[in-house]
């Protein structure tokens, strides 16, 4: 599986595209949120000749799915997230005019996961782990083969995610990196929302929050 990663929004949010051989895609927290970052995200979906057929988000805050519209009418695609995160979703309407950000309104949740499923695409099985205390339903995907992790607003290098947000828990956060990426193993490479990549041992050993 290979990974493009795109930097979006005033949020500075990763947006992440998985393909592989088969040339089909799954696009992961879209956060474009203007022309430019629209068009950067599609001429290299194009340049690759992909096709993408999953819309997914890891949890539904705003910086995450500014760009689930355009998404999913530009390559007519439901959206897939847990049911946890639905009252995430529909608060971004009022968390929009908060913030004065220009907020196409997402589609919703039409395709629910959980914990031990799987997402495929093309060639590619992902594993969805339930890994929530940045926000209340958040899930994440491992892909064996690779040891890649696509992990949300969960993990940082050097952080973790912040846990005062409605249906945030600190110590819930904790048990969430301890019980579900630790036994992965410590090669794993973690894609987190924000920041560059890590890997979990990098972070047992060095990440402040996790002494």
């Amino acid at each position: 599986m290979d990974i493009a990663i795109f930097t979006f929004n005033a949020f500075q949010e990763n947006t992440y595209v998985l393909y592989d051989s088969s040339l089909k895609c799954a696009i992961v927290d879209p956060g474009c949120n203007n022309i430019e970052e629209e068009e950067a995200l599609t001429t290299f979906i194009t340049s690759k000749n992909l096709t993408p057929v999953k819309l997914i988000n890891t949890h539904c805050h705003i910086d995450h799915v500014l760009g689930n519209k355009f998404v999913s009418e530009t390559y007519n695609l439901p959206l897939i997230s847990h049911k946890g995160e639905k009252a995430v979703l529909d608060a971004n309407v009022m968390v929009a005019k908060m913030y004065s950000i220009k907020y196409l309104v997402s589609p919703d949740i039409t395709e629910f996961i959980v914990e031990g499923d799987e997402v495929t695409f093309g060639n590619t099985t992902l594993k969805v782990l339930f890994t929530p205390g940045h926000s209340p339903a958040s899930i994440s995907f491992f892909h064996k083969e690779t040891n890649q992790l696509i992990a949300g607003d969960v993990l940082f290098q050097g952080s973790i995610g912040r846990t005062d947000l409605p249906g945030g828990d600190f110590d819930t956060l904790i048990n969430s990196i301890t019980s579900k990426f630790y036994p992965l193993g410590d090669d794993v490479i973690v894609y987190p929302g924000h920041g560059p990549s890590t890997t979990i041992k990098r972070e047992k050993l060095t990440n402040p929050f996790l002494q």
